[in-house]
């Protein structure tokens, strides 16, 4: 998919796309900054997503990693609707030292919402297996991180893919089994929303984008009529459907990272002055109870 269809569908950041699923079809469209709330009136949750704040991080692609941070916290306080939580998809931190951990607990109690949940990225996790983010953010959480919760009749999931790193994210045995005891008395008809820092699925493994045993959690998930998987990693927006699943890659309040191939690796990119913030935001989602799927705003710093 080139560059104007990727575009076309919302997938690169820029402009704030709204998504919704239908009968297993992802309709998006661009939303103008004065476009009505896309989000029905009587959603039963709303909750927002944040991704890769990178605390401590420095270089040329973001000088104000922290202001940028607590622009999407001001953005999200200043929703229409509380939200009933907010996710944090990983990367926090940039080197996950308990300072940058207590700058992002500091920064996060600010945000009006029920609570705030998290899932930790390969960054959180860099000489100690995460041990200081589970230490920060990991209390009720089990094994390495994960965790799961219910709320309004959704079942939330939340994976950690970025230890025993290799080449891709990993899962391993005991997060698997895990899965499969969680979903087990769950019915098929209760919607299912996954969240991890790694997608789940091929993204663009050169790059290490993908989980190389992610396939064995989504047979688990074959049963269910609804599940979506809300990612971070790649700082920038992408939506992909396959079966019952639809994935929704989440931008970055930090820097942007190139496209999948452009260039040997992903490293931060500049960007010309006064652009940065069409490439950071923040993402809200709703659901209403009874409806297929859910719907998915995503939005630019303001």
């Amino acid at each position: 998919m080139n560059r104007r269809q990727l575009i076309k569908h919302g997938a690169w950041f820029g402009a704030a796309v709204a998504l919704a699923v239908t009968g297993g079809e992802v309709i998006s469209r661009v939303v103008d900054a004065d476009a009505p709330d896309p989000f029905p009136k009587d959603a039963t949750l709303r909750f927002v997503q944040v991704s890769d704040s990178h605390i401590g991080f420095t270089g040329p692609a973001n000088t104000d990693v922290s202001g940028s941070f607590h622009r999407a916290v001001k953005q999200v306080n200043a929703l229409k609707h509380r939200p009933d939580f907010v996710l944090h998809s990983g990367d926090l931190t940039h080197l996950a030292t308990p300072a940058q951990f207590d700058q992002v607990k500091q920064m996060t109690s600010e945000l009006k919402a029920g609570r705030v949940v998290f899932v930790p990225g390969e960054h959180d996790s860099i000489d100690d297996a995460g041990q200081k983010y589970r230490a920060a953010f990991g209390k009720g959480t089990q094994g390495d991180g994960w965790y799961s919760f219910d709320l309004q009749g959704v079942h939330f999931i939340g994976l950690v893919n970025t230890l025993n790193l290799k080449k891709l994210g990993h899962l391993g045995e005991d997060q698997i089994a895990w899965v499969q005891r969680d979903i087990a008395g769950l019915h098929s008809d209760t919607p299912i929303v996954v969240f991890s820092h790694i997608p789940l699925f091929a993204l663009y493994p050169a790059w290490g984008w993908g989980t190389d045993d992610a396939a064995r959690v989504l047979r688990m998930l074959a049963r269910f009529s609804s599940v979506t998987c809300l990612n971070g990693h790649i700082h920038q927006l992408f939506t992909k459907t396959e079966g019952n699943v639809t994935f929704h890659s989440a931008t970055t309040t930090a820097y942007p990272l190139p496209k999948p191939g452009q260039g040997p690796a992903p490293a931060p990119v500049t960007l010309p002055a006064g652009k940065l913030h069409d490439a950071l935001g923040i993402r809200e989602v709703g659901y209403v109870r009874g409806r297929p799927g859910l719907a998915v705003r995503d939005q630019t710093l303001a």
